[in-house]
């Protein structure tokens, strides 16, 4: 992809901006990102951030429906949750570039959350939690995994939130407050990109947001985790098609030694059909018939999930036993230069082809300036290019002990 260009302004409110200029599209991405993630609530609070991410759409006094003037701009918009942050981006026709500058600001200064609106989206959130989460097969794993790896963290509970009583009780004070805490200038990061020219990008922040106060007694929580010492086991039952295994462990936070190591040390495993997993357990073996290796990628510790679906016939603890074997293998010897070359190819791949989408570099520069700096955008092909053989065995040693384990069995109903 190349260095990707940017210049950043902050102002007196404490709004972080980042501009990019690119005059190969006719289009303006506007990328604002919250710090406000499942990580801010409390445990008897939860999925406040992505039921906000619902009612972020329900308009103002002055823009009742937040949709209506940008797709009449012929734009576009979309949003999402985690637990660190939410994200909200419009992408509009560059001669209506002024139009999300406006709308966004009014909702950061105006949204007009009411009771009809609140339990209007309540229902929606409701849904979804049902259809994703509980009536979808190993829809709650998750739920369990995040409750076995973490003790102490808000991690404990996915975005959606610990349980639909939750989101059903609600109020409509505790709503408004958490919007007034943390939908604020200073706690908020906006990419501009495309094509616009930074001047005319900072002006209309300056017009459009340089007024909105910021929230002065604004605290982002700091969470200590502890180490984990005992293995920990659950098993369930459910109806599900077929038995499936879920090993998770802790791994290092997004900024710490030893987060680019687990990354690959996961594509190592489980990334296409020539990964270790896959050749052994899945085609020469035969005991899985499908499974998959994958990082949270937490701004704070993270977790490391292997997943898979036991084929029909084999026997779970033999399919258990395989698994840790290839991860032994990984702590005893160190990769070939030529699996490793493979594994960073495909990786540094998918991130040029990722940065070549404007709306994509829009929320990498918000994402990484959130980290500590946007310019990290451009730093981290370095970082993945320079994970060694040596780094990759340390990882596995400290990472894959019995101790430090959490599995979920999760098995068919018996009949």
């Amino acid at each position: 992809m190349g260095h990707i260009h940017f210049s950043r302004k902050s102002l007196s409110n404490g709004l972080i901006v980042i501009h990019h200029h690119d005059t190969t599209t006719p289009f303006v991405v506007f990328n604002l990102l919250y710090k406000v993630g499942a990580r801010d609530e409390f445990s008897e609070n939860t999925g406040f951030a992505h039921l906000f991410e619902h009612l972020m759409f329900e308009g103002t006094k002055e823009v009742p429906y937040f949709d209506g003037p940008l797709q009449e701009a012929g734009g576009e918009n979309n949003a999402f949750t985690n637990n660190d942050y939410t994200n909200y981006y419009d992408i509009v026709p560059d001669i209506n570039a002024e139009v999300p500058f406006w709308l966004e600001s009014d909702r950061m200064a105006n949204l007009d959350i009411q009771l009809k609106s609140l339990n209007l989206q309540k229902k929606v959130v409701i849904e979804e939690f049902k259809e994703n989460y509980i009536n979808q097969p190993y829809g709650d794993a998750s739920h369990h995994l995040r409750e076995m790896v973490y003790k102490e963290h808000p991690y404990r509970w996915p975005t959606i939130g610990k349980e639909i009583a939750h989101i059903q009780n609600a109020t409509l004070e505790d709503v408004r407050a958490f919007f007034q805490q943390y939908y604020v200038p200073n706690n908020a990061i906006l990419a501009v990109g495309g094509n616009i020219e930074s001047q005319q990008a900072f002006d209309w922040v300056n017009k459009w947001f340089g007024d909105i106060p910021a929230n002065p007694a604004l605290k982002n929580n700091v969470f200590s985790e502890p180490e984990q010492t005992a293995a920990t086991i659950k098993t369930l039952r459910a109806d599900v098609p077929q038995d499936a295994l879920f090993l998770a462990f802790k791994m290092p936070a997004r900024l710490e030694e030893g987060y680019y190591a687990a990354d690959v040390a996961t594509d190592i495993l489980a990334s296409g059909p020539s990964s270790r997993l896959y050749q052994k357990l899945v085609k020469e073996t035969g005991l899985f018939s499908e499974i998959d290796a994958y990082i949270t990628g937490s701004n704070d510790i993270g977790m490391l999930i292997i997943e898979g679906k036991i084929s029909e016939g084999k026997v779970m603890q033999t399919a258990s036993e395989a698994l840790w074997a290839v991860l032994h293998e990984m702590q005893q010897q160190l990769i070939s230069d030529e699996e490793l070359r493979k594994v960073k190819n495909k990786m540094i791949t998918y991130m040029n082809f990722s940065d070549a989408s404007l709306l994509n570099r829009m929320i990498s520069l918000a994402y990484y300036e959130m980290l500590g700096d946007a310019e990290w955008i451009n730093l981290e092909e370095d970082k993945y290019e320079h994970v060694s053989a040596e780094d990759i065995m340390l990882f596995c040693q400290s990472t894959f002990t019995q101790e430090k384990s959490n599995t979920l069995y999760y098995l068919r109903q018996e009949h």
